[in-house]
């Protein structure tokens, strides 16, 4: 069976559970699927994240590195859902899933998406907090050097 890649942007929230099961329904080749769930913290008193993205480009953007972890990795299939919008603490904003026969190759293929969508994905973030107003999230150091690991 072909690898499938499955890739949404989207506002509304998602079921962790029904996309690992979504992947995996029918297939007896897969014998490891590694899933990372990103949520939204109420850190320093964040009463909501606002994540904005260029429509069409990040998902090209995504589409290219999910191809490329299905070139470095051998790969049943994988899925990745990235939420836009307002999100408050508690809810999802990122899901990436990955399957393969053995289970290195989807923990690292998971990990490579990950890094990937940290850092290099074209989604903004602003911060908003009880004080009112909002700041724009940068980029942060560790973040980046998690990335260039992957880097050949």
């Amino acid at each position: 069976m072909t690898a499938i890649a499955t890739i949404r942007i989207q506002e509304q929230d998602f079921d962790t559970a029904r996309e690992i099961a979504a992947l995996s329904r029918g297939r007896t080749d897969i014998g490891a699927i590694v899933s990372f769930s990103g949520l939204c913290r109420a850190d320093d008193g964040l009463t909501a994240l606002t994540l904005e993205h260029y429509p069409g480009m990040a998902e090209a953007e995504i589409q290219r590195h999910a191809d490329e972890a299905l070139a470095r990795w051998p790969l049943q299939g994988l899925t990745i859902i990235h939420r836009y919008g307002r999100i408050t603490p508690g809810e999802n904003i990122v899901l990436v899933v990955t399957a393969s026969s053995h289970r290195q190759a989807a923990f690292e293929a998971a990990e490579f998406l990950m890094d990937y969508l940290k850092t290099n994905a074209p989604f903004w973030k602003r911060e908003e907090k009880p004080q009112g107003g909002g700041d724009w999230v940068e980029a942060k150091s560790h973040d980046d050097e998690a990335s260039a690991r992957w880097k050949s």
